[in-house]
């Protein structure tokens, strides 16, 4: 394998209509965006609908990841992410707010960035911490990964056996570990 091709595992969120544009179609069409961005799929997950986080904050969203391979670092992977976003009218007003389209890098094969130590800084963060602070670097694995079953339901689709590089677990096992209650309004939309 091409060591400048990197291996990504990216969600994608949406909750708000752009114009006539339903969220459904607004993650397809991002799914077209990010072909026409150099960036390869190799496998896509159904698409979920689940109730946005924090849970009654705002409409459900329709969720789902795709696995990716680019000849992109992580923040030229980011920065591509946020320019698709921008088309598709993201603003960037309240953390965890709802939104248009929300691509978020999840994963770079392997890898923690941009430390072990920054890292472990923003996985220990509380939830009202969280609702407050935004790291000022790309942080991966997303520290969130293991507590979101929004975002571990399309894994499992895709990549069942992605293990957390710090956590030492795979993706069934985390989503395996988190309460029902977090997984009980999940359900498969395509």
């Amino acid at each position: 394998m091409d060591p400048n091709n990197h291996q990504f595992l990216i969600a994608l969120g949406s909750n708000i209509s752009l114009g006539k544009t339903l969220p459904l179609e607004i993650i397809e069409r991002a799914i077209v965006e990010l072909v026409k961005s150099d960036i390869n799929l190799m496998s896509l997950s159904r698409f979920y609908e689940t109730p946005a986080y924090p849970e009654g904050s705002g409409p459900n969203f329709i969720n789902s990841v795709v696995k990716a391979k680019a000849n992109y670092s992580s923040q030229e992977m980011l920065q591509k992410l946020h320019q698709i976003e921008k088309k598709f009218e993201r603003q960037r007003v309240n953390r965890w707010g709802a939104r248009t389209l929300d691509l978020d890098l999840l994963a770079l094969k392997g890898q923690v960035l941009p430390s072990r130590k920054i890292f472990q800084k923003w996985f220990d963060l509380s939830v009202s911490e969280q609702k407050k602070k935004i790291p000022s670097e790309l942080v991966l694995p997303h520290p969130r990964i293991q507590d979101r079953a929004f975002v571990l339901s399309p894994i499992l689709d895709i990549e069942p056996n992605w293990t957390h590089p710090i956590l030492n677990k795979t993706a069934l096992q985390l989503y395996g570990e988190l309460p029902e209650q977090a997984k009980k309004n999940i359900k498969v939309v395509q």
